[in-house]
């Protein structure tokens, strides 16, 4: 077997691996890295692929997070188009689909995550249906969306409404279907979940909650057709989106028997320094579950990628301190702007805060008086009012929030 050597091996190219290879860089670190990825193109941008990439706005090179030759110019080994197929901890290394394997002194697991897939007896396989997470998905995906008529979206989350979103502007007819008593259950209160189902009814989706998808059903030549739900309708569908979470890819990690998270779509368990129980192994990004919020999950978001890339990089230098990051997002639907930030788990305690226009506003969250985060919909003013505060641990009143004649300035 051939065996190639890099002192610093990251399985994944995505944002978190090119920051981290970035931040070693930048602070001087001058051991051989590789980055190994998957899919045949270089790091490149995800958030814009549901919306400006999907819509025809953004062109794929702006997509790229560096042009080739800076790979070149920092040292930086880059193997894209190369799937991983193992790990053996006691050499080193890991085996590439070729045959080749490549040792490591430090090996990085950056392999993000995959969406949870339709099930394929109920009708997961057919033309027609599709995915959002890569930018193959969306290539595959654009060209059908417009020619479509009907658009039927699987899922509630953020993803199902951002393509519902870009499929109305397009004057699709849209139909989202959320299996769960309301959109954005896992993620957000009523009242911000209210806010964007208004939204969404006022562009014309035929937005439908509490009913499930029994199956998919196809035309003579396998293309999805029609999708049949649970309370005995159907919908028309020349394409379906599902969205119905994410998976983490970890399965390298388990048969290479590290820990990872049971449940929750599963996840590297690794402590507040990036460490997994092999000294050698560390994960960040999509695929890594530390501890945050008295509780251990992901976070699935380009922000912790980056926060946690730089994070590692400090622990790989000698200088590493915990990893508690105050965790933001967002999302755009529509003229919307939806920006997030904290986690509003265990939140008692919910305020509304008026916005500057109809429709807009911010939502609140308390936990025994403590702000915890804070959802803004198209208010920039409020968001970082309220990001700066959960960053500097400090919380005003719940009804001083609450009173749109009070200048949050002096809510402290």
């Amino acid at each position: 077997m051939t065996q190639d050597m890099a002192e610093l091996v990251v399985i994944g190219a995505g944002q978190a691996a090119l920051t981290l290879a970035e931040t070693l860089r930048r602070a001087g670190d001058k051991r051989s890295i590789t980055l190994v990825g998957e899919e045949p193109h270089p790091p490149y941008q995800r958030p814009p692929l549901s919306k400006a990439y999907l819509s025809g706005k953004l062109a794929k090179e702006r997509l790229w997070l560096k042009p080739r030759a800076w790979y070149l110019d920092n040292d930086i080994t880059l193997l894209t188009g190369c799937r991983v197929r193992g790990i053996d901890r006691q050499a080193h290394m890991i085996l590439r689909d070729d045959g080749r394997a490549l040792g490591y002194d430090t090996l990085v697991l950056a392999t993000g995550s995959r969406p949870r897939p339709f099930p394929a007896p109920l009708g997961g396989g057919l033309r027609g249906v599709h995915t959002i997470r890569s930018m193959d998905d969306i290539d595959r995906l654009a060209p059908e969306l417009a020619c479509a008529r009907n658009l039927v979206v699987v899922g509630g989350g953020y993803i199902g409404l951002e393509a519902a979103a870009i499929a109305r502007v397009q004057g699709v007819q849209v139909t989202l279907i959320e299996a769960g008593p309301r959109i954005l259950a896992r993620v957000a209160c009523d009242i911000t979940a209210d806010m964007v189902r208004t939204l969404h009814m006022s562009h014309g989706v035929d937005l439908r909650e509490g009913v499930g998808v029994d199956r998919l059903h196809a035309g003579s030549d396998g293309a999805v057709t029609e999708v049949h739900l649970s309370d005995g309708s159907t919908c028309p569908a020349d394409i379906v989106i599902v969205g119905i979470g994410a998976l983490a890819n970890d399965a390298l990690a388990r048969d290479a028997g590290l820990d990872c998270l049971a449940t929750d779509g599963g996840g590297v368990l690794v402590d507040s320094l990036c460490r997994s129980l092999d000294p050698s192994i560390h994960a960040i990004g999509d695929v890594a579950a530390f501890p945050i919020s008295d509780r251990v999950m992901r976070l699935e978001s380009v922000q912790n990628a980056c926060d946690q890339a730089r994070a590692l990089a400090n622990t790989l230098m000698g200088t590493g301190v915990a990893y508690a990051p105050t965790p933001w997002f967002w999302s755009d639907q529509y003229d919307m702007k939806l920006q997030i930030a904290g986690l509003n788990i265990g939140a008692d305690t919910v305020a509304l805060r008026p916005g500057p226009k109809p429709g807009t506003g911010s939502v609140w969250y308390f936990r025994d008086t403590r702000l915890v985060a804070i959802d803004a919909l198209s208010d920039p003013r409020a968001y970082m009012t309220g990001k700066r505060w959960l960053e500097q641990g400090v919380s005003p009143c719940a009804e001083w929030v609450r009173n749109p004649q009070a200048d949050l300035k002096t809510a402290i």
